[in-house]
């Protein structure tokens, strides 16, 4: 693959935010053709729909961050001269072709081509139909961009192609794909791990857990749930499970009053056995399956653990391996537990809503990654380079 200078690179980036600024108003109109063919059964899927002035600006912001961060491509990772004077150097270099399979939101279209580009990369964009419209004018804007700066369109292409053609092209691709990158739930994750037929780097699933410790400082666990349930259900850091120390102070009235709370901000509830005793009016646990569910709605379910052992094993067994969290004053029980969790991002009485490539430092983010090889956590500009040695000799054998 040809290596694009980098001042190249930015001009393009800067190209594109003058044409997303000037076309605000085709962008919101072709997204709400988007909203009024949807149904809105699946709120947090329509959330992630939405495009209004607002998001725009979020686009913008992602593509100058992105503009300003260095070209990750071409770093020197080791340089050595062996004692055969062979000299070997190993420095970053760009993956390929990545393809990225998303549903419904509009701005990875945006925020995972200017990562993949900036890198060096092609990028094969596969949105979810519901979002056909928003993404076939931020398309037409990236091709204005690359053509404005004598680039091809193959540099960012958006794929048209309906489920059975997208499983058909996973198993036997047109063209060359180095990696591919599902964002979304279980189902579409085990769809393209089904299928494809090159290297798969798992993104999306939440499924968090925050764990209450018997020493928890209650005002701050029922701050930090309340935020992680609710400030956006639609996230893949949102919470969905919580287990409650039952040798808590006062345990009885703590989990009456989460309760209380939650059903304010109208949370609906499940509970195990345990906690059900308390909550005798809640729903329960009827399967074991729902310890593994994402619920993405105002959905919650809270059960009993004794200490902290349990409440390990019982994450590692349901998580997702997105985000994880303990509640404690301790700071030997929160080490602990942050070493054995095994998670991308594990907290220490804070939300998991902070796992983002923009709240961590990363800026914009390709999506997070929940699998161990290559990077966990947010994928971010410096995430999408592999490496490539190079090897320099003078006729050099070996014997």
């Amino acid at each position: 693959m040809k290596l694009l200078d980098t001042n190249i690179k930015n001009t393009v980036l800067d190209s594109m935010v003058a044409i997303l600024d000037k076309n605000r108003e085709s962008i919101l109109k072709a997204n709400q053709k988007d909203l009024d063919a949807f149904d809105r059964d699946d709120q947090a899927l329509y959330d992630r729909l939405v495009v209004n002035d607002a998001k725009i600006e979020g686009m913008i912001t992602a593509i100058k961050e992105v503009r300003s961060q260095e070209d990750p491509v071409g770093k020197e990772i080791s340089d050595l001269t062996l004692d055969s004077g062979l000299k070997i150097t190993n420095r970053t270099a760009p993956f390929g072709t990545i393809m990225i399979i998303y549903e419904s939101r509009p701005d990875v279209t945006i925020e995972a081509a200017v990562l993949a580009f900036k890198a060096n990369n092609k990028i094969l964009l596969k949105g979810g139909k519901e979002a056909l419209q928003s993404n076939l004018v931020l398309e037409k804007c990236w091709h204005q961009a690359l053509e404005e700066n004598g680039l091809s369109k193959d540099w960012i292409r958006l794929l048209h192609l309906k489920r059975e053609e997208t499983q058909e092209f996973l198993k036997n691709p047109t063209e060359k794909i180095d990696l591919i990158v599902p964002r979304g739930g279980e189902r579409l994750i085990k769809f393209v791990k089904d299928n494809a037929t090159c290297a798969v780097l798992i993104s999306g699933r939440g499924n968090n857990f925050l764990y209450v410790a018997k020493d928890a400082n209650w005002e701050k666990t029922l701050k930090v749930i309340i935020n992680a349930k609710t400030e956006k259900i639609s996230g893949c850091n949102a919470l969905d499970k919580v287990l409650i120390d039952k040798h808590i102070p006062n345990y009885t009235e703590k989990v009456k009053e989460l309760q209380s709370v939650l059903s304010h901000l109208k949370v609906e509830l499940v509970v195990d056995d345990a906690i059900g005793n308390i909550l005798p009016k809640e729903n329960k646990i009827t399967s074991e399956a729902i310890w593994y569910e994402e619920f993405l709605a105002m959905k919650l379910l809270i059960a009993e653990v004794d200490g902290v052992d349990q409440s390990i094993e019982m994450i590692n067994t349901y998580s997702g391996g997105h985000s994880a969290v303990i509640m404690t004053e301790n700071k030997d029980l929160a080490q602990k537990f942050m070493e054995q969790v095994d998670s991308a991002a594990v907290y220490h009485n804070a939300s998991t809503r902070f796992t983002d490539g923009g709240q961590m430092g990363v800026g914009a983010e390709l999506a997070i990654s929940t699998d161990k090889l290559h990077h966990r956590g947010p994928l971010g500009l410096k995430q999408l380079v592999t490496n490539k040695y190079y090897v320099f000799g003078d006729g050099h054998v070996r014997v």
